[in-house]
C-alpha cells in the first residue's frame, strides 16, 4: 500500500510579498510614500503630516506601514485648498477634464496589479476579486467618459468641491469611481481614507490621478477628528457617504441644518425571500456568488425567508454550496509559479470583527438559533503557523430568536440566517426585519405575484427572478433596476432610478433621479 504522500507547503508567492509589493508602489509614486508612513495630499502636493499608527493586516496579521492621522486644523486646511483649485477646475473645458481623467485612467489600468495586489493585503481580497474591484472602477469611469456630454446638458458644477466619506471594503469601484465622475462633472474633490484599510491603494491611485493634473485630495485620520471639517465646512459643496447606519445617522443630523447637498448610502440586512418557487438549480449559482469576499459588501445577501413547505428543497441546494466554498490566504501557492489561488473568500477586516462574529453566532445558539452549517477556519487554506485570527468560516443559523443581533443587524461576514415562514405577511415581515435595506430579491415562479410582495419590501431595489444589471454588465444578485451609487453631475446628484413601489429609506437629500450607473457595489 503506497504512503500518503503530504502536500507540499503553502507560502506567498514569491513577488507578491507585502515588502515587494509596496517597494513597487514606492518607485511609482515616491512622492506619496515615505518610509514608515503614507503621504497626504493637500493642496496638490504631499505631505509627512499627520501622527502616523500602524496599519495591520488582516491576512497574516503582520504590520503594513503607518497611516497618518490629520487634525482638524490641517484637515480645515486642506478643505480651503481645494475650495480654491475647485474654482479653477470649473473653469476647464470638458474636453480637458475628460482628457485628463482619461489619462489618469489609463495610469492605474497600468498599474492595475499593484493597486490589486496593495488590496489584497491591507483588506484580505483575493486576487480575482481585487483586479475586479479595480476594472470595475475603470471601466464605469471610461463608460462616463463617453456619456458625460449630453448628461451635463447646460448643468454648472457645484459652489464647491465634493467630500467623499466611503467604507473600506470597495476603494476602487466606490470610492475612486465617484470621484472621477464628480471631477468629469467639474468638481474638485476630498477623500478620506477609510481607517480600516485601503489606504495604501488609495494613495497609489490618487498619486496617479493628480500626476495628470486633477484637483484632488486625500487626506486620513478618524472620524472623531475630520468628521466635522469635512461634513460641515461651508466650503464643501456636497457629501457623499458610503458606510454604517451608526456613523450614516451621525452624519445625517450633522447635515440636517446645513441645507448642503448629500448622498448617505448605508448598510441593511438584504434579505432574499423564497416562496412558492422551484427553479432551484438557478439558484444554486446565486448562492455561490453570494459570498464572494465572505460577504463583505453592501448588496450581500445574508438572510434567507423560506417558505415552509420549501425548506427541504432549499436546504438541498444550499448546503452543498456552502460546504464548498474556499477561504484561506488569499497569497499563498504550493509552487512559486503557481497562480495566485481562486478563493472565495480571504479573511474579514480585522482580529475583532471575527471575534464578534463568534460572538454574534454563539449568542444567537444560546437563544435557541439551530445551526445547519458551521465551518471550522482549520479547513481554510493557510500557510503553516501564520496568524488566523481574522478568518471566520462560514456559517448557517436556523431560526434566530427576535432577540438575537444576527436577527435584524447586518453581519457582514460569510454568517446566514433562514428564517421559516408560513403566509405572505410573515414573509414581508421577516424580510423587512432591520426596517430599511439597500437591495432584496424575490424568489417566486408567479412575477405577478413577486411583483405584489416587492411592493412592501423595505429596500432601495428589489429583484425578482433575474440577474441584476449594473448598468455596464449583468450581476447575478436579482434586480429589475439598475444598481445605483450616487455621483455628482453639474451640481447635481444623479442616482439610478429606484424600483417602482421600493421604499428608499437609505437616500436622503432632493435630487434628481438618472437611468444609469455602471460601477456600483
Amino acid at each position: 500500500m503506497a504512503a500518503a504522500t503530504t502536500p507540499p507547503a503553502l507560502h506567498v508567492k514569491p513577488g507578491t510579498e507585502w515588502a515587494a509589493v509596496l517597494g513597487r508602489a514606492a518607485e511609482l509614486a515616491p512622492e506619496a510614500f515615505g518610509t514608515d508612513r503614507l503621504h497626504n495630499l493637500v493642496d496638490g502636493a504631499w505631505r509627512p503630516v499627520g501622527s502616523p499608527e500602524p496599519m495591520v493586516t488582516p491576512v497574516d496579521g503582520t504590520k503594513l506601514i503607518g497611516l497618518p492621522r490629520l487634525s482638524a486644523g490641517e484637515a480645515q486646511h486642506a478643505v480651503l485648498a481645494a475650495t480654491a483649485a475647485h474654482r479653477e477646475w470649473a473653469r476647464t473645458p470638458l474636453a480637458e477634464r475628460k482628457a485628463r481623467v482619461t489619462a489618469a485612467v489609463e495610469a492605474m489600468a497600468a498599474a492595475r496589479d499593484e493597486l490589486a495586489l496593495l488590496l489584497a493585503w491591507e483588506i484580505g481580497k483575493p486576487w480575482r476579486l481585487a483586479c475586479a474591484d479595480v476594472d470595475r472602477a475603470l471601466d464605469g469611469v471610461r463608460w462616463y467618459v463617453e456619456e458625460i456630454d449630453t448628461m451635463l446638458g447646460d448643468r454648472a458644477p457645484l459652489a464647491g468641491p465634493v467630500s467623499n466619506i466611503a467604507s473600506w471594503n470597495y476603494p476602487m469601484s466606490v470610492l475612486v469611481h465617484a470621484e472621477l465622475v464628480q471631477l468629469l462633472a467639474g468638481n474638485a474633490v476630498l477623500a478620506k481614507t477609510p481607517s480600516q484599510g485601503g489606504a495604501a491603494c488609495l494613495t497609489l491611485a490618487h498619486a496617479l490621478m493628480a500626476r495628470e493634473g486633477l484637483p484632488v485630495t486625500l487626506l486620513s485620520g478618524g472620524g472623531a477628528e475630520l468628521s466635522s471639517v469635512l461634513v460641515r465646512s461651508p466650503e464643501i459643496g456636497a457629501l457623499a457617504f458610503v458606510g454604517g447606519r451608526s456613523n450614516g445617522g451621525k452624519v445625517a443630523a450633522d447635515l440636517l441644518d446645513t441645507g448642503k447637498r448629500h448622498m448617505l448610502e448605508q448598510e441593511g440586512l438584504n434579505a432574499w425571500g423564497i416562496w412558492e418557487f422551484s427553479d432551484w438549480a438557478g439558484l444554486a449559482a446565486h448562492l455561490k456568488k453570494g459570498f464572494e469576499y465572505g460577504k463583505q459588501r453592501c448588496t450581500a445577501y445574508p438572510r434567507y425567508v423560506v417558505q415552509r413547505k420549501l425548506v427541504d428543497q432549499f436546504l438541498a441546494t444550499y448546503l452543498p454550496v456552502v460546504q464548498s466554498l474556499r477561504f484561506g490566504h488569499p497569497l499563498a501557492v504550493e509552487a512559486d509559479g503557481d497562480d495566485l489561488p481562486t478563493l472565495d473568500f480571504g479573511p474579514v477586516i480585522s482580529a475583532a470583527k471575527a471575534q464578534e462574529l463568534g460572538r454574534r453566532v454563539d449568542d444567537a445558539m444560546h437563544r435557541g438559533a439551530v445551526p445547519l452549517y458551521r465551518g471550522s477556519v482549520a479547513d481554510g487554506r493557510f500557510i503553516t503557523g501564520q496568524d488566523t485570527s481574522a478568518y471566520v468560516a462560514p456559517a448557517a443559523l436556523l431560526s434566530p430568536a427576535g432577540a438575537s443581533a444576527l436577527m435584524h443587524a447586518e453581519p457582514f461576514g460569510p454568517v446566514d440566517t433562514i428564517v421559516v415562514v408560513d403566509s405572505e405577511a410573515e414573509l414581508l415581515a421577516q424580510m423587512n426585519a432591520s426596517n430599511g435595506a439597500l437591495v432584496a430579491s424575490l424568489a417566486c415562479d408567479d412575477e405577478d405575484k413577486a411583483r405584489r410582495l416587492a411592493r412592501e419590501v423595505q429596500a432601495f431595489k428589489v429583484g425578482i427572478n433575474a440577474p441584476r444589471s449594473r448598468g455596464d454588465r449583468a450581476e447575478p444578485f436579482g434586480g429589475r433596476g439598475a444598481s445605483w451609487l450616487g455621483c455628482f453631475v453639474g451640481g447635481e446628484l444623479l442616482v439610478q432610478a429606484v424600483s417602482q413601489g421600493a421604499e428608499n429609506e437609505l437616500l436622503y437629500g432632493n435630487f434628481p433621479e438618472h437611468s444609469r450607473y455602471p460601477a456600483a457595489i
